[in-house]
């Protein structure tokens, strides 16, 4: 949000921002049940291939906006933030125009102190989510010829 005209708005329950209407970064937990804690953000042309082949424990193709050269940006596992900061910066570029580019000064900003917790990420995986799903299984199995397994990261 420091950035000029930038804006928040919430799509399929993701935090995205934009710019004169252009989104430039979506922050994503557990997309389909992946276990990440991501942004997802509007790259350069080649600078998606080359963040993921250089560090692939940081960056990876996000699934849809991947292949029109989108980056994924692994947030938990120990990328400096300043360095995202930079990276949001080159996204907000990317899609705000040359008018919008000028010499500004990135935030300092300093790693969250606090990790999700794995129900933080997977809601599944809270105690409550386990008794409940435990339960169904008894219901939902207990019918013939069914059986379980699993879509979008999720039981079925």
């Amino acid at each position: 949000m420091w950035l000029p005209d930038a804006e928040e708005f919430l799509s399929h329950g993701s935090p995205n921002f934009r710019v004169g209407g252009k989104t430039f970064a979506t922050y994503v937990v557990n997309h389909h049940g992946d276990g990440r804690v991501a942004l997802w953000l509007s790259a350069a042309p080649g600078s998606q291939e080359l963040h993921v082949r250089a560090e692939p424990t940081h960056f990876f193709v996000p699934p849809y906006v991947g292949p029109r050269g989108w980056l994924g940006v692994i947030l938990d596992r120990g990328i400096e933030w300043n360095r995202i900061a930079a990276l949001v910066r080159e996204g907000y570029e990317s899609r705000a125009g040359r008018h919008a580019r000028a010499h500004w000064q990135d935030p300092e900003i300093k790693a969250p102190v606090k990790t999700l917790s794995p129900s933080q990420i997977d809601p599944l995986k809270s105690a409550r989510a386990l008794a409940v799903l435990s339960q169904l299984r008894k219901i939902c199995l207990s019918f013939p010829e069914s059986s379980e397994g699993s879509q979008f990261g999720h039981p079925v």
